[in-house]
């Protein structure tokens, strides 16, 4: 059997869990540069918020009805993720995680009989030890175990565990899933389904094989499987190497000055070395771009996009300042405003087995690693990553808009909580 945990709204939680105040309170957690609102609270979802909506449309709804707001502090976040994955992990050795609040868990060996108290055991063990409220699904499929996890979450009486465990659960379960909700199924597909009179997960399961194969690709083909029992997506431990990587960001506000996009830049590029070290990976070429803001027919519009090929595959924080800087400067032009610019590796390579140019000083090469590794080392053991960095380096945040921050609990000193105690007689 496959169990598949979700923190729920993870974003708010987060927050609530540092502040009690805001618990059982209608709460919103936007998106960068507090354009949208991104994670909702149910209380909020019953004034009629809505995930998506931007704020300027609902900032007379949260003054009248008093909802808290925040800007996203995903540094927080972050940090509360990797605590909810090592209180799982103690339990089950055997975890993939699948993103920021989402982990799917092996849970082969142990008895269908006790899955039930196992799973809500899980459930009570991390809300105690991190204060992160979770849905657990388990199923014969990673499909299967998504589908039994929105019922966990929907639904109180499954008290955080749902399992669907024999054929008539898992057609009571599809019947009530609109397919557009299956994990696999996009809006493409749902859409293509929906000509054909498909609204349920059961009656896409109930088509034949042979009509799924002439209408859909494998990963379609994938998915009625799972929907039928039978497991065709892998469990995976460790992360699959990824073939691209970028990092950007929109700024809060127009950024003209080719300084601050420098900055950014290096910015982009610290993170992506850092990225590529801890998985042993290299870049063999990267893009960047820069864009103004769309939004605003009124004022200049530019967009352009600069691609460079390395001198040889490379993770070295330096190397790829110094090329997506030199980037930057062959597409900037003066005179209009920027609002998003990233950079992209377009190609990665496993960095242990790398064709090394002959035109690269052997001994610079060396120096570079070992300085990257203190680097690195140095910045792990710390509350942030960006202890020790690159002369260019400039923290992005001073570029993004943040009028609802929250402070950084668990990774700042000076924002750790502080308790008042009277001593009694």
């Amino acid at each position: 059997m496959i169990g598949l945990i979700d923190c729920n709204n993870f974003f708010v939680s987060c927050e609530r869990v540092f502040n009690p105040s805001i618990r059982e309170k209608p709460v919103i957690v936007f998106s960068n540069n507090d354009g949208c609102a991104v994670a909702i609270s149910n209380e909020a979802k019953a004034l009629g918020i809505k995930r998506g909506d931007p704020y300027f449309k609902i900032k007379g709804i949260c003054n009248r009805y008093g909802i808290s707001t925040f800007s996203g502090n995903h540094k927080l976040y972050g940090d509360m993720s990797a605590r909810v994955m090592a209180v799982i992990s103690e339990t089950i050795p055997e975890i993939e995680i699948y993103s920021i609040d989402e982990a799917f868990l092996h849970l082969d060996g142990i008895e269908t009989s006790s899955l039930e108290d196992f799973g809500r055991n899980i459930v009570r063990r991390v809300r105690r030890n991190t204060g992160i409220p979770t849905s657990l699904g388990i199923a014969p499929t990673k499909t299967l175990a998504k589908i039994a996890a929105r019922f966990a979450k929907k639904y109180p009486a499954y008290h955080g565990c749902c399992i669907i465990d024999n054929d008539d659960k898992r057609r009571k379960a599809l019947a009530l899933t609109a397919v557009n909700d299956v994990w696999g199924i996009g809006r493409r597909i749902s859409r293509r389904l929906g000509d054909y009179g498909v609204t349920t997960a059961l009656q896409f399961a109930e088509w034949t094989q042979e009509n799924v194969t002439q209408l859909f690709h494998l990963n379609g083909e994938k998915t009625w499987m799972e929907l039928n029992g039978h497991a065709c997506i892998s469990f995976e431990q460790e992360e699959s190497s990824k073939k691209q990587m970028m990092s950007s960001r929109s700024f809060g506000k127009a950024v003209t000055d080719i300084n601050d996009l420098k900055s950014a830049i290096a910015s982009f590029a610290n993170n992506l070395g850092r990225k590529m070290r801890a998985n042993n990976q290299a870049a063999v070429s990267l893009t960047v771009y820069i864009h103004t803001d769309s939004f605003r027919p009124d004022m200049p519009q530019y967009f352009n996009t600069a691609h460079r090929t390395l001198p040889e595959p490379t993770a070295d924080t330096m190397t790829l300042t110094t090329v997506a800087c030199d980037a930057l400067c062959s597409i900037y032009r003066k005179d209009y405003a920027y609002k998003k610019a990233g950079v992209m590796i377009n190609e990665l390579t496993d960095s242990r087995h790398i064709q090394q140019s002959l035109f690269c000083n052997t001994t610079d090469r060396e120096r570079r690693s070992r300085l990257m590794a203190a680097m690195d080392s140095i910045n792990s053991g710390s509350l942030s990553h960006d202890t020790i960095h690159t002369a260019s380096y400039s923290p992005i945040d001073k570029l993004v808009r943040k009028d609802h921050p929250s402070r950084l609990f668990s990774t700042r000193l000076s924002d750790i909580i502080s308790i008042n105690c009277i001593h009694g007689s």
